[in-house]
């Protein structure tokens, strides 16, 4: 009970009576936390930018007793202003904010997995980057981050190491990991990768953070890593979540 100071970024917006809202906010250091923010709805709040959606920003939270959360202060750092005004961006950024809703609970230290999400949500909204790799970097890693990260670096059937001369690739979806040739004959769901993609996956998986974004691959390796991305995704979440296109 009493006030807690941290930075979070708001990933869903539910109303709450006339004037009030209740945020879903990720933070590093709590993980995912409802918070009731009082009057967040009128044209003079002083919450009035903190409780947006995509509103990352320094809070001041009162813990109560029966450990709810209500927003005492804030103060934005970023608003991320040219999503919310592009639908096609925005569309993006929704589905990395469902997927994190989904997977980050209360009282987990997500130091690493807010940082992805505002790298992410930032070359999203100041690059003109592709959509669909910012996407699938962020799935790939977030994956990685979860405990999901796959085996790259030998065939998860027959052990052979797997190196970036290699003329063919393949993902197994079920096993977790690439396959060589001969061990993807026995796999029907195995998706076969470029070379360019298989070293964009290793880089996704080791790169620094600052650095995770620092590439850039041909529209057909991107095609690739989408699909691989998604389709992983899918497997380890259970759930199938999709960028709507216009």
């Amino acid at each position: 009970m009493g006030l807690i100071k941290t930075k979070g970024i708001v990933i869903a917006v539910a109303n709450s009576a006339d004037n009030d809202k209740v945020l879903t906010v990720l933070t590093s250091d709590i993980g995912k936390i409802s918070v009731f923010c009082k009057g967040a709805k009128k044209n003079k709040s002083t919450f009035l930018n903190v409780s947006e959606y995509l509103a990352f920003s320094d809070m001041i939270l009162y813990k109560s007793a029966n450990d709810n959360y209500s927003l005492n202060s804030g103060e934005v750092i970023e608003l991320f202003y040219s999503l919310r005004t592009d639908i096609e961006k925005l569309n993006y950024a929704t589905v990395m904010t469902k997927i994190i809703y989904d997977v980050v609970q209360e009282n987990q230290y997500s130091e690493e997995i807010l940082s992805l999400l505002l790298n992410s949500l930032y070359v999203l909204a100041e690059t003109e980057k592709n959509l669909d790799l910012i996407l699938s970097i962020f799935e790939i890693r977030l994956l990685a981050l979860l405990g999901f990260a796959p085996r790259v670096n030998y065939c998860v059937t027959c052990k052979e190491p797997m190196l970036e001369s290699m003329e063919e690739f393949y993902f197994s979806i079920k096993d977790d990991g690439v396959k060589c040739k001969a061990c993807a004959k026995v796999d029907k769901g195995a998706i076969r990768l470029s070379k360019t993609s298989f070293s964009a996956l290793i880089y996704i998986l080791n790169a620094e953070s600052k650095k995770l974004f620092s590439f850039e691959i041909p529209q057909e390796a991107i095609e690739e890593l989408r699909i691989l991305a998604q389709l992983y995704t899918t497997e380890k979440l259970e759930k199938e979540y999709r960028v709507v296109r216009y």
